[in-house]
């Protein structure tokens, strides 16, 4: 009660803390997209409003499933993705040289997104189901590790990188926050630099391999492998404090910029609004983390808080690792900016996650008010 006023139910409880700076950052994306298609709405900016109100409503019915559905659902999800997975490897459509989309009728699905979540579903419930006394068992470091690796496998195969990597460390997240010992972190550490060298020349396509070269020297090679980051980098640095203006980027405007729509919508971003407007994107996702991050504090057992965080560091992952890539700072490995760049997959990846926290979310308050 406020004023003396009573919100209906439905409003009281509807996530507005959430739902409010995503609103705002998607508005802000399409001002971005309608800048990089040359003024026009289409086809980026229509469509990235129309996919995030369709994913939006799919979040809030989400939200309402009770927690023994998400639990029966684990299972029965992993599987059905894996088995989507294999499928890209049969009849899989190619697109820029990787083998990733399934046509299924008039939908063009990405499988390999949909384990992001996937993954962190499958491992709350295990651990969840793990009695506590095992969690220092062998057990508890195999299981996980196989239900990451046939995954991450397939998709490798297509070969994704950047979304290989998004598996892992959305599940590696989950052991963490499981508490399984922390001396098979740092093994698995020392076990990773001492074979990094063996992934590097054997475990990696020969672009991929250009990719880390390009990374560590950009300027080796300005108009191949490294025209991406450096056009990149000036961008975001000709943005200045306030920016060029709203349609007056010229890395974007000029095609100077690869993928201005996609992977490197940031740069697009600062080169118009500049620092100013580059700190509102870090703010609207600070919100978004931190809610993220209070919802898994406040639940109130092991399978809501696993939950909660793994789908809150999925979407940290996607975040971090785009702006690294846009300023140079980890190799271009095609991840996309969260609810900013164009792309259905992503939107609808990154909107499960939101959907999942706002459902461990309503578990929490139905937990106080009955008292458990």
């Amino acid at each position: 009660m406020r004023n003396g006023l009573t919100l209906p139910p439905a409003l009281a409880t509807f996530p507005w803390r959430v739902v409010l700076p995503l609103t705002l950052l998607v508005a802000f994306s399409a001002a971005v997209l309608h800048s990089a298609a040359g003024g026009s709405m289409t086809p980026y900016a229509s469509s990235q409003l129309l996919r995030f109100a369709i994913f939006l409503v799919m979040a809030l019915i989400m939200s309402y499933f009770p927690q023994h559905w998400a639990k029966m659902a684990a299972v029965p999800v992993y599987v059905v993705i894996l088995l989507l997975l294999m499928a890209v490897e049969a009849v899989g459509a190619l697109g820029g040289g990787s083998q990733r989309w399934l046509q299924l009728g008039p939908l063009v699905l990405q499988p390999s997104e949909l384990m992001k979540p996937g993954i962190v579903l499958i491992l709350a419930a295990f651990f969840s189901a793990l009695p506590v006394g095992l969690i220092n068992s062998w057990r508890a470091l195999l299981v996980p590790l196989a239900l990451m690796a046939l995954p991450m496998g397939l998709v490798l195969l297509q070969p994704d990188l950047g979304t290989a990597l998004a598996i892992g460390f959305g599940g590696i997240v989950l052991m963490f926050l499981a508490s399984i010992p922390m001396k098979w972190f740092v093994g698995g550490g020392v076990a990773a630099v001492v074979l990094a060298p063996v992934a590097y020349f054997f475990g990696l396509q020969p672009y991929q391999q250009q990719r880390v070269l390009t990374f560590l020297d950009p300027e080796s090679d300005p108009q191949g492998s490294g025209y991406h980051i450096i056009q990149s980098k000036i961008a975001i640095g000709s943005g200045g404090f306030s920016g060029k203006g709203f349609g007056q980027g010229s890395q974007s405007q000029l095609d100077y910029l690869p993928e201005p729509h996609t992977d490197f919508v940031f740069a697009t971003m600062a080169e118009e609004w500049g620092l100013l407007g580059g700190l509102l994107v870090l703010l609207i996702f600070g919100i978004v983390l931190r809610w993220g991050l209070l919802v898994a504090r406040d639940a109130p057992d092991r399978f809501s808080r696993l939950l909660a965080g793994g789908m809150t560091a999925t979407i940290f992952f996607y975040v971090a690792v785009n702006l690294m890539m846009v300023m140079g700072l980890a190799p271009v490995v095609g991840i996309p900016l969260p609810f900013m760049s164009h792309g259905g997959s992503s939107m609808m990846t990154n909107m499960i996650c939101v959907g999942s926290i706002m459902m461990v979310e309503r578990w929490n308050r139905q937990g106080r008010r009955t008292g458990f």
